[in-house]
Protein backbone atom coordinates (compact mmCIF):
# COMPACT_ATOMS: atom_id res chain seq x y z
CA UNK A 1 0.00 0.00 0.00
CA UNK A 2 1.30 3.73 -0.83
CA UNK A 3 2.19 6.13 1.97
CA UNK A 4 -1.05 8.22 0.25
CA UNK A 5 -3.33 5.09 1.17
CA UNK A 6 -1.80 4.93 4.18
CA UNK A 7 -2.32 8.30 5.48
CA UNK A 8 -6.09 8.08 3.96
CA UNK A 9 -6.68 4.96 6.67
CA UNK A 10 -5.48 7.07 9.49
CA UNK A 11 -8.29 9.01 11.61
CA UNK A 12 -8.45 12.49 10.43
CA UNK A 13 -7.49 13.40 14.37
CA UNK A 14 -4.43 11.80 14.54
CA UNK A 15 -3.40 11.95 10.86
CA UNK A 16 -3.88 12.86 7.21
CA UNK A 17 -3.32 15.76 5.33
CA UNK A 18 -4.79 18.56 7.61
CA UNK A 19 -1.01 20.30 9.04
CA UNK A 20 -2.74 22.83 10.20
CA UNK A 21 -4.08 20.61 12.68
CA UNK A 22 -0.73 18.68 13.32
CA UNK A 23 1.34 18.61 16.67
CA UNK A 24 4.11 20.16 15.10
CA UNK A 25 1.99 23.34 14.08
CA UNK A 26 0.75 22.74 17.42
CA UNK A 27 4.52 22.99 19.25
CA UNK A 28 5.19 26.27 17.46
CA UNK A 29 2.03 27.88 18.19
CA UNK A 30 1.79 26.95 21.52
CA UNK A 31 5.07 28.19 22.65
CA UNK A 32 4.80 31.67 20.88
CA UNK A 33 1.35 32.12 22.41
CA UNK A 34 3.23 31.53 25.91
CA UNK A 35 6.20 33.98 25.15
CA UNK A 36 3.91 36.79 24.18
CA UNK A 37 1.55 36.93 27.14
CA UNK A 38 4.69 36.67 29.45
CA UNK A 39 6.23 39.71 27.20
CA UNK A 40 3.31 41.70 26.97
CA UNK A 41 3.05 41.44 30.42
CA UNK A 42 6.64 41.97 31.78
CA UNK A 43 7.43 44.54 29.09
CA UNK A 44 4.49 46.34 27.84
CA UNK A 45 3.08 47.47 31.65
CA UNK A 46 1.47 44.58 32.88
CA UNK A 47 -1.02 43.97 29.94
CA UNK A 48 -2.44 40.35 28.61
CA UNK A 49 -2.00 39.91 25.29
CA UNK A 50 -3.66 36.38 25.23
CA UNK A 51 -5.59 36.19 28.36
CA UNK A 52 -8.53 38.79 28.01
CA UNK A 53 -9.84 37.33 31.18
CA UNK A 54 -7.06 38.56 32.84
CA UNK A 55 -7.96 41.87 31.23
CA UNK A 56 -11.63 42.10 31.71
CA UNK A 57 -10.86 41.68 35.45
CA UNK A 58 -8.41 44.02 35.64
CA UNK A 59 -10.51 46.81 33.67
CA UNK A 60 -13.44 45.65 36.08
CA UNK A 61 -11.48 46.42 39.37
CA UNK A 62 -10.29 49.69 37.36
CA UNK A 63 -13.84 50.69 36.71
CA UNK A 64 -14.74 49.70 40.23
CA UNK A 65 -11.78 52.18 41.14
CA UNK A 66 -12.91 55.07 38.86
CA UNK A 67 -9.63 54.91 37.34
CA UNK A 68 -11.14 55.73 33.86
CA UNK A 69 -7.20 56.07 32.51
CA UNK A 70 -6.27 53.17 34.13
CA UNK A 71 -9.75 50.48 32.60
CA UNK A 72 -8.56 52.30 29.15
CA UNK A 73 -5.46 50.26 29.23
CA UNK A 74 -7.09 46.98 29.67
CA UNK A 75 -9.95 48.14 27.13
CA UNK A 76 -8.01 48.65 23.89
CA UNK A 77 -6.48 44.87 23.89
CA UNK A 78 -10.13 43.73 24.35
CA UNK A 79 -11.39 45.95 21.37
CA UNK A 80 -8.14 44.95 19.60
CA UNK A 81 -8.51 41.30 20.60
CA UNK A 82 -11.83 41.47 19.02
CA UNK A 83 -11.08 42.89 16.09
CA UNK A 84 -8.42 40.23 15.19
CA UNK A 85 -10.49 37.28 15.19
CA UNK A 86 -12.90 39.17 12.94
CA UNK A 87 -10.36 39.74 10.51
CA UNK A 88 -8.49 36.34 10.59
CA UNK A 89 -12.23 34.63 10.34
CA UNK A 90 -13.11 37.34 7.11
CA UNK A 91 -9.61 36.15 5.58
CA UNK A 92 -10.62 32.13 5.57
CA UNK A 93 -13.71 33.54 3.52
CA UNK A 94 -11.35 35.77 1.10
CA UNK A 95 -7.77 34.69 0.87
CA UNK A 96 -6.75 32.42 -1.73
CA UNK A 97 -3.62 32.18 -1.68
CA UNK A 98 -1.66 29.19 -0.22
CA UNK A 99 -4.19 27.84 2.67
CA UNK A 100 -5.79 30.47 4.01
CA UNK A 101 -4.05 29.98 7.58
CA UNK A 102 -0.46 30.34 6.30
CA UNK A 103 -1.26 33.96 5.15
CA UNK A 104 -2.67 34.56 8.88
CA UNK A 105 0.70 33.58 10.24
CA UNK A 106 2.39 35.88 7.97
CA UNK A 107 0.65 38.85 9.30
CA UNK A 108 1.16 37.75 12.83
CA UNK A 109 4.95 37.81 11.86
CA UNK A 110 4.92 41.18 10.37
CA UNK A 111 3.05 42.67 13.43
CA UNK A 112 4.90 41.47 15.79
CA UNK A 113 8.16 42.55 14.29
CA UNK A 114 6.37 46.50 14.18
CA UNK A 115 5.47 45.52 17.91
CA UNK A 116 9.24 45.04 19.13
CA UNK A 117 10.09 48.55 17.02
CA UNK A 118 7.57 50.31 19.34
CA UNK A 119 9.19 52.43 22.20
CA UNK A 120 7.66 52.34 26.31
CA UNK A 121 5.95 55.41 25.36
CA UNK A 122 3.59 53.60 22.70
CA UNK A 123 2.72 50.42 24.76
CA UNK A 124 -0.86 50.99 24.26
CA UNK A 125 -0.54 50.93 20.50
CA UNK A 126 2.14 47.88 20.93
CA UNK A 127 -0.55 46.12 23.62
CA UNK A 128 -3.45 46.49 20.76
CA UNK A 129 -1.06 45.04 18.36
CA UNK A 130 -0.05 41.97 20.11
CA UNK A 131 -3.40 41.32 20.47
CA UNK A 132 -5.05 41.55 17.26
CA UNK A 133 -1.87 39.37 16.34
CA UNK A 134 -3.02 36.71 18.96
CA UNK A 135 -6.64 36.89 18.19
CA UNK A 136 -5.84 36.15 14.35
CA UNK A 137 -3.83 32.84 15.53
CA UNK A 138 -6.05 31.69 18.06
CA UNK A 139 -9.25 32.20 15.69
CA UNK A 140 -7.25 30.56 12.59
CA UNK A 141 -6.02 27.52 15.05
CA UNK A 142 -8.81 26.03 16.74
CA UNK A 143 -8.13 22.38 16.33
CA UNK A 144 -5.27 19.46 16.66
CA UNK A 145 -5.97 15.91 15.49
CA UNK A 146 -9.64 17.03 15.13
CA UNK A 147 -9.83 18.10 18.71
CA UNK A 148 -10.49 21.78 20.17
CA UNK A 149 -7.32 23.58 21.42
CA UNK A 150 -6.45 26.85 22.25
CA UNK A 151 -2.72 28.00 21.56
CA UNK A 152 -2.90 31.18 22.94
CA UNK A 153 -4.39 30.24 26.39
CA UNK A 154 -4.56 26.84 28.98
CA UNK A 155 -7.80 27.52 30.70
CA UNK A 156 -9.75 25.15 28.11
CA UNK A 157 -6.47 22.91 27.77
CA UNK A 158 -6.61 22.65 31.19
CA UNK A 159 -10.33 21.62 31.20
CA UNK A 160 -9.96 19.33 28.18
CA UNK A 161 -6.65 17.53 30.05
CA UNK A 162 -8.66 17.01 33.39
CA UNK A 163 -11.62 15.32 31.25
CA UNK A 164 -9.18 13.30 28.84
CA UNK A 165 -7.17 12.02 32.20
CA UNK A 166 -10.45 10.93 34.01
CA UNK A 167 -11.64 9.18 31.07
CA UNK A 168 -8.26 7.80 30.55
CA UNK A 169 -8.55 5.98 33.90
CA UNK A 170 -11.82 4.96 33.76
CA UNK A 171 -11.05 2.76 31.01
CA UNK A 172 -11.35 4.99 28.03
CA UNK A 173 -8.43 3.19 26.12
CA UNK A 174 -5.76 4.41 24.51
CA UNK A 175 -7.61 6.68 22.33
CA UNK A 176 -8.61 8.90 26.01
CA UNK A 177 -4.75 8.39 27.05
CA UNK A 178 -3.96 10.12 23.63
CA UNK A 179 -5.98 12.83 23.84
CA UNK A 180 -5.07 13.56 27.55
CA UNK A 181 -0.84 13.75 25.95
CA UNK A 182 -1.89 15.78 23.54
CA UNK A 183 -3.36 18.37 25.91
CA UNK A 184 -0.42 17.57 28.63
CA UNK A 185 1.94 18.23 25.92
CA UNK A 186 0.17 21.51 24.33
CA UNK A 187 0.04 23.06 28.44
CA UNK A 188 3.83 22.33 28.73
CA UNK A 189 4.42 24.43 25.60
CA UNK A 190 2.60 27.36 26.60
CA UNK A 191 4.52 27.45 29.76
CA UNK A 192 7.72 26.63 28.46
CA UNK A 193 7.05 29.67 26.20
CA UNK A 194 5.84 31.98 29.07
CA UNK A 195 9.87 30.47 31.08
CA UNK A 196 11.53 31.61 28.24
CA UNK A 197 9.78 34.90 27.93
CA UNK A 198 10.20 35.85 31.60
CA UNK A 199 14.06 35.08 30.81
CA UNK A 200 14.50 36.55 27.58
CA UNK A 201 12.40 39.89 28.59
CA UNK A 202 14.30 41.58 30.83
CA UNK A 203 17.40 40.65 28.52
CA UNK A 204 16.12 42.23 25.30
CA UNK A 205 13.78 44.18 26.69
CA UNK A 206 10.85 45.68 24.19
CA UNK A 207 12.41 43.54 21.46
CA UNK A 208 12.30 40.27 22.94
CA UNK A 209 8.80 39.25 21.30
CA UNK A 210 10.86 39.18 17.87
CA UNK A 211 11.68 35.61 19.59
CA UNK A 212 8.19 34.64 18.30
CA UNK A 213 8.96 35.61 14.72
CA UNK A 214 10.91 32.61 14.03
CA UNK A 215 8.53 30.31 16.35
CA UNK A 216 5.89 31.38 13.57
CA UNK A 217 7.69 31.15 10.64
CA UNK A 218 8.11 27.71 12.17
CA UNK A 219 4.50 26.93 12.06
CA UNK A 220 4.14 28.83 8.60
CA UNK A 221 6.55 26.08 6.55
CA UNK A 222 5.08 23.41 8.85
CA UNK A 223 1.81 23.59 6.62
CA UNK A 224 3.93 22.82 3.61
CA UNK A 225 2.26 19.62 2.61
CA UNK A 226 -0.86 18.75 0.76
CA UNK A 227 -3.82 20.01 2.58
CA UNK A 228 -7.34 19.34 1.00
CA UNK A 229 -9.03 22.41 3.46
CA UNK A 230 -9.38 25.73 2.15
Amino acid sequence: MTKAGNRRLLPSRWGGDQMSESWRVAAFLALSGGFQDSYSYLARGGVFANAQTGNIVLLSARLAARDSAGAAKYLIPLAAFALGAFVSAAMRRRVKVLHWRQPVLLSEIAILALVGLLPRSADPAANALASFACAMQVQAFRKLHGNGYASTMCIGNLRAFSDGAESALSGGGLEAWRRTALYAGVLALFAAGAFLGGWLVPVLGRRAVWICCPLLAGAFVAMFRHNPER
